[in-house]
């Protein structure tokens, strides 16, 4: 009994083996649907499905159910497995053939560790070890995954071990990845996305959109493409309207809710480009619905969807605007097209993915399928019937990066097993650590190109740029140029693509600058006076360069243009002409004055005075002349001093003839008379007010004289009026105060003798030309303080007046009533000779001599007017 018991023990336990290992054999043949033997094994993971059947309510730790199948991913599994095969039929390494075993995780980072776990298991149990150096599982490199939120679950688990990871796809090329202290085993052969954000930035600030939306995805790689296009848009001065994130996994039942919000909001938004970092089936699910709600924008593109076939294919892509965005360096595998369209299982290989579709393709009873051929009735068997739809909606050039990373692989092991041109003598059972350390030095060459991973285990061999042109209504992927240098791929962009603008705020035209409150919607504020700028949206203006000036709001700096009193200038002629008038009345004055000497309306207007007041009105004038050309420190004291001695020697004889006339006034008191007649000296009361004005003028010039004004000139102007200073405001203020003060000496006392006969009373002229020069020079005086610049022109007219009234009040009518008595006497002469009844009739000059025998002007007892007849 006993016997029996523990024979019945020993089937009981044998059973239970038996069973499990049927159950651990039969989930590996679950998880693991391609394989093929080989001495040296790599694993793939790659996500031929895009989903996990209710994933959001599992409750347990059950086998994960995977669906929708992903041509794309499908595609470049089926690259891995072409590229392993050409390396083992071309003998590039000797002797040793290259398995591969494939898993997939269904866009799931969980099940991505499922996979990791299983391919690692040697006998269905995964080791657990202190030192994991001689750890030598079957698989001693991993290919993938194809999403950086798989990618960094796998390496966070394979770094324990060290077993190499090469990532492939577009969307694991987040920049976390780079940091070789959380990622030591992790390699991609593309550029991490640090590179790709930067060429984002620098394409936008080329095409000036700096009014941008961006919508991404809420996975590792969307959030670090999103905060590293943050950072080099704010200094690419790139502003972001609005941020929106769609959730990453495609069975989350708020997607489509969320997708619909998003482009609600890109349709209200003004900024006309829109940047997504999207999953490419999340891009296919918002251009649906942009499409629905014709919303037309430029899109675009990051790596991760920029040669994403199915879109470009997808009804209706041309309502969506343009599209064109990076993606890395594309090219071609040779062979891989009559691969694609000959699909077949190879000896010894197992592959459930390709029979999985070629049921989908071509069996009639899938009518689900959206890739079903419409053959698919007329097909008796599915497995062995080919065609060419993958060719059509997969870019073969994407998944160049597939084989670069199989032949990276192959060339690290050849240097591992130290190959040579017959074989591989070394260790084929080698720990993976050892050919990490292969990969990590590896320099290699392939259709021409050096390739090598840098110090954080990335490819950095550039983007091409790509543009979506239409075809029909299709888009085709254009790639404009292979570059590693981005400005040089943005430079040859924009002569490909009609321009759309996505501004915030209007473009600052040259001359103003943008203002400080924000670096993308701003106002545009003209620059100030000795400032411009010369091109579109300036932040700040430039100083002008010395020597050089602007106006408000210009675009350049000049030099000022030097203005003055120029010969032949409209104004300038006028005062010269004017000054020349005056000298002519002064001679003709003089000489009138000689030639009537005898008459006695000169006499009574004391010759030699009146010439020296003529001197005075010579000099007077020629300052006038000192105003004009350029100016220069001696025409800028001669304009002051002339004017100044010659006036003031001029005023000083009418106060000899104002004085003398109070003097005919005193008469009447002939005590006062006497006494004040003892003043009355013509010559020198003239030379004493003359001098005195030549000492004031001597001190003026002596410590602060007149000179040439180089002060610059106000703001507001380009023109600067080269005048003089007056020098000493003191010395300017006293030197006229005192011609004024002469002049209103002059008024008062020909006011006082105003009574006098009128005959030969020059009273009224006195007072007329006194008030005149004394109304000229306040009218001067607030216009000379308040408008700088015409000061010269003012001053110059003061003068002309001032003059002018001395000529017209005292040479004019003095002249004119002598030549009238002159004409008075001759036709006397010629009367006398008429008939004697006949009555003479007098001359309108005759009319003025009868006042020649007024009693009280010929009473010989009156010695004042005897003296001045």
């Amino acid at each position: 009994m006993w016997l029996r018991a523990s024979q019945r023990g020993l089937l009981t336990f044998g059973l239970c083996t038996l069973l499990a290992s049927w159950v651990q054999s039969n989930c590996k043949m679950t998880l693991n649907k391609a394989y093929a033997p080989g001495d040296i094994i790599i694993g793939i993971i790659s996500s031929s499905h895009t989903k996990v059947l209710d994933l959001y309510n599992r409750t347990r730790p059950e086998e994960y159910i995977c669906t929708d199948f992903d041509l794309v991913s499908f595609a470049r599994m089926l690259a891995d497995i072409y590229t392993i095969n050409v390396i083992n039929d071309s003998g590039f390494l000797p002797g040793v053939r290259l398995g591969y075993t494939v898993c997939d995780p269904c866009a799931d980072a969980t099940k991505s560790l499922q996979c990791v776990v299983d391919m690692l298991s040697e006998n269905n149990f995964l080791p657990v070890m202190c030192d994991y150096t001689e750890f030598r599982p079957d698989v001693k490199v991993f290919l993938g995954s194809r999403y950086s939120e798989l990618s960094i679950a796998v390496a966070k688990l394979l770094s324990l071990y060290m077993i190499p990871q090469v990532g492939i796809s577009t969307t694991a090329s987040a920049t976390i990845l780079s940091d070789k202290l959380r990622y030591l085993s992790f390699l991609r052969v593309i550029p991490s996305d640090l590179y790709q954000t930067e060429a984002l930035a620098k394409l936008m600030d080329q095409f000036s959109w700096d009014w941008i939306g961006v919508v991404s995805i809420d996975d590792d790689y969307g959030k670090s493409a999103l905060q590293s296009f943050l950072l080099n848009a704010e200094k690419a001065h790139v502003c972001v309207a609005y941020q929106e994130v769609i959730p990453y996994y495609l069975g989350n039942g708020e997607t489509k809710q969320k997708i619909k919000q998003v482009v609600a909001k890109v349709r209200a938004s003004n900024a006309q480009v829109v940047l997504l970092i999207l999953r490419p089936e999340l891009v296919q699910n918002l251009f649906e619905e942009a499409i629905q709600t014709n919303t037309t924008r430029t899109w675009i593109a990051s790596d991760a969807w920029s040669m994403y076939g199915p879109l470009a294919t997808m009804k209706d892509i041309n309502k969506v605007g343009d599209v064109f965005g990076f993606t890395f360096t594309t090219g071609r595998i040779e062979g891989l097209e009559n691969y694609l369209r000959n699909l077949t299982i190879g000896p010894g290989e197992t592959n459930s993915y390709i029979e999985e579709y070629k049921q989908l393709r071509f069996n009639c009873s899938s009518p689900s399928s959206p890739f079903q051929s419409p053959l698919a009735c007329s097909i008796p068997d599915p497995l062995s019937a080919n065609d060419d739809y993958l060719l059509n909606k997969v870019e073969l050039s994407e998944l160049y990066s597939e084989s670069v990373a199989i032949w990276a692989i192959a060339h690290a092991l050849k240097e591992q097993l130290e190959c040579n041109d017959s074989s591989c003598p070394g260790e084929m059972n080698f720990p993976p650590w050892k050919l990490l350390a292969k990969l990590k030095s590896l320099n290699f060459t392939l259709d021409n190109n050096t390739l090598f991973f840098d110090q954080n285990g990335d490819f950095n061999d550039g983007y091409d740029l790509i543009n979506w042109e239409r075809s029909g209504n299709r888009r085709i992927f254009k790639t404009q140029n292979k570059n590693r240098i981005f400005d040089l791929l943005i430079n040859l962009m924009k002569d490909l693509l009609q321009i759309t603008v996505s501004r915030c705020a209007v473009s600052c035209k040259p001359g103003t600058r943008k203002s400080d409150n924000n670096s993308c919607c701003y106002t545009c504020i003209p620059c100030d006076e000795g400032t411009y700028t010369n091109s579109e949206d300036q932040s700040s203006c430039q100083t002008c360069p010395i020597g050089t000036w602007s106006l408000k709001g210009t675009t350049k700096c000049a030099p000022r243009t030097v203005k003055y009193l120029q010969w032949f200038e409209p104004y300038p002629i006028t005062l010269l002409a004017a000054a020349l008038i005056g000298f002519a009345f002064v001679i003709l004055s003089l000489t009138c004055y000689i030639v009537q000497r005898d008459s006695p309306f000169i006499k009574a207007a004391n010759l030699q005075m009146s010439c020296f007041m003529m001197l005075g009105l010579a000099v007077s004038f020629g300052s006038v002349i000192a105003f004009m050309d350029k100016p220069n420190i001696h025409l800028c004291r001669a304009q002051q001093t002339m004017y100044a001695m010659g006036f003031t020697l001029c005023v000083s004889c009418i106060l000899v003839k104002a004085f003398r006339t109070f003097l005919a006034f005193m008469a009447f008191d002939p005590v006062r008379q006497e006494r004040l007649g003892k003043l009355y000296n013509p010559f020198v009361t003239m030379i004493t007010v003359t001098s005195f004005q030549g000492l004031i003028c001597t001190l003026w010039l002596t410590y602060d004289s007149p000179d040439v004004d180089n002060t610059p000139p106000s703001n507001q102007s380009m023109i600067h009026v080269l005048q003089c200073t007056g020098g000493s405001n003191i010395g300017f203020a006293v030197m006229h105060s005192y011609i004024a003060l002469l002049a209103f000496i002059c008024f008062l006392l020909a006011f006082k003798g105003r009574k006098i006969p009128q005959d030969y009373n020059e009273t009224g002229i006195i007072i007329f030309s006194m008030l005149i020069h004394l109304f000229v020079w306040l009218c001067f005086i607030p216009i000379y303080i308040t408008r700088n610049e015409s000061r010269p022109v003012v001053q110059a007219s003061a003068i002309l007046v001032s003059n002018f009234g001395i000529i017209f009040c005292h040479l004019v009518p003095k002249c004119f009533r002598a030549l009238c008595d002159s004409s008075a006497h001759l036709r006397n002469i010629l009367t006398t000779f008429a008939a004697q009844t006949e009555t003479p009739k007098l001359s309108p000059c005759q009319n003025h001599t009868i006042g020649l025998h007024h009693p009280v002007i010929n009473d010989p007892n009156n010695e004042v007017v005897a003296t001045q007849l």
